[in-house]
């Protein structure tokens, strides 16, 4: 079986480290060229040739947006048109729904299995190879490649036919956007108000307001370090997705409007290439505070 790893972002290069261990050998390449000598050395073969990842049985995608996607599948260099017949694509990327389903149609067209498996956990979780894999596809496209997702994934749903994984990774999505939004607009208010932001982020974090974005941001921006997520600008695609989700089903979403609004202030103001808990600016600059730790003396 030749399995290829396309994509060593972030988060796609701990996957593909951990894939690594069930599959010696694994082809392993990233649009922009660059080389990832540490995965050499643990036995990845690194390659830009197209043709050699097209000839792969099963091809991961792990790439930053559905346009990248687009280009890398049915560009003029796209392996889509080398692939052969049964062969199969797996998408761990976050790109949208409607999207999914024309990657469906279009290489199935070609005879070419494809399934969607976005992933959540953030980058600890893809190091420690404890992702949570939401799948959409066919069942013996999940039995298929199931043992080499467990590599990577600790949690493994399959959740429907294609599209149904992305949908499931939108959801989450969304949920931990509102999350940081609402810990952006309150905690500001806690120390305008007198209270010390320490004191604060360990109430919360051991009381009924805690949640993981609580768990994840709040020491990083005590600390006033807001390079530990993904960046906003390429996170920005979730809300797209949820906005046009709203608009074409006419389902009122009015806390994950609020939350866009805070999310969009934040880009403007400059924010795009900080994590998620950079948010929390937006209301420090509008009320004259900031939420960090005391310095040591």
């Amino acid at each position: 079986m030749k399995i290829a790893f396309v994509g060593l972002g972030q988060m796609g290069r701990p996957m593909a480290t951990n894939l690594l261990r069930v599959c010696p050998g694994l082809l392993v390449s990233t649009p922009s060229g660059r080389g990832y000598p540490e995965l050499e050395a643990l036995g990845a073969v690194p390659t830009d040739d197209r043709r050699a990842l097209a000839s792969s049985d099963i091809v991961f995608l792990s790439l930053p947006n559905e346009e990248v996607v687009e280009v890398f599948l049915f560009g003029v260099e796209g392996i889509a048109q080398w692939m052969r017949p049964g062969s199969t694509v797996v998408d761990t990327s976050t790109i949208g729904y409607t999207q999914t389903i024309e990657l469906t149609g279009r290489l199935a067209a070609r005879d070419i299995r494809f399934m969607d498996a976005p992933v959540s956990g953030m980058e600890a979780r893809a190091v420690e190879g404890t992702l949570t894999a939401m799948c959409g596809g066919s069942e013996q496209v999940f039995d298929d490649i199931a043992p080499y997702l467990r590599s990577m994934a600790s949690t493994l749903l399959h959740m429907g036919t294609n599209g149904t994984g992305q949908l499931a990774k939108l959801i989450n999505q969304l949920l931990f956007d509102i999350n940081c939004a609402a810990l952006a607009e309150i905690l500001p208010m806690a120390v305008k108000l007198g209270l010390d932001a320490e004191k604060v982020a360990a109430i919360v974090n051991s009381g009924t307001g805690r949640s993981y974005a609580s768990e994840f941001f709040l020491p990083h921006i005590l600390a006033d370090r807001f390079g530990n997520g993904y960046p906003m600008k390429h996170a920005y695609k979730d809300l797209v997705s949820g906005a046009q989700l709203s608009t074409g089903l006419c389902i009122p979403l009015p806390m994950l409007a609020a939350a866009t609004a805070t999310y969009q202030t934040a880009l403007l103001q400059g924010h795009g290439d900080s994590d998620k808990g950079a948010m929390i600016k937006v209301y420090e600059h509008l009320l004259g505070v900031s939420f960090r730790a005391h310095p040591a003396p």
